[in-house]
């Protein structure tokens, strides 16, 4: 069954018929992980990088930022049987979908830095990214296979 992850949301699954799908990756993240052990496998899709800018919004929904959203992230991955040290991550997103060249906020960016240094803080590596550029990206996440497929510019390919 596929589901739909939406902006500032989350999808855990352990049900290997299951696609998470998350659309609209501009500026945005979406950060994939799989236990292929526990096959358990979940989406997350984060819209900013830091919930200092609104602390009762990251209180509401710590998914709407990459600070909050994360380590909540992880929690509920772990709640779900998947285990840190075999967890498999991609990411997609981080772009500047101005086109015009001045992204005075660099939102991308920046959601895509503080990601890097969370996860060095705690030991993730992420396995494939695609992340930059100025597209928008559409991603999938299959549970059976923790196969991510990147559909961009009417292009799909695997992660």
């Amino acid at each position: 069954m596929k589901h739909i992850v939406g902006v500032a949301d989350m999808k855990i699954s352990d049900q290997p018929e299951d696609e998470l799908v998350t659309h609209a990756l501009g500026s945005c993240l979406g950060i994939a992980a799989y236990d292929p052990v526990a096959v358990v496998a979940g989406l997350l899709h984060v819209m900013l990088p830091l919930s200092t800018i609104n602390p009762e919004k990251a209180k509401q929904n710590p998914c709407m930022f990459v600070d909050t959203g994360v380590p909540h992230f992880f929690r509920q991955l772990y709640k779900a049987g998947a285990i840190k040290k075999r967890i498999v991550v991609k990411v997609a997103g981080g772009a500047n979908v101005q086109n015009n060249g001045n992204d005075r906020f660099a939102i991308g960016k920046r959601n895509y830095i503080v990601l890097k240094k969370l996860f060095w803080r705690n030991g993730v590596l992420i396995e494939a990214e695609d992340v930059g550029g100025s597209v928008a990206r559409t991603m999938h996440l299959q549970v059976a296979t923790g196969k991510v497929l990147i559909a961009s510019n009417g292009q799909t390919r695997e992660l």
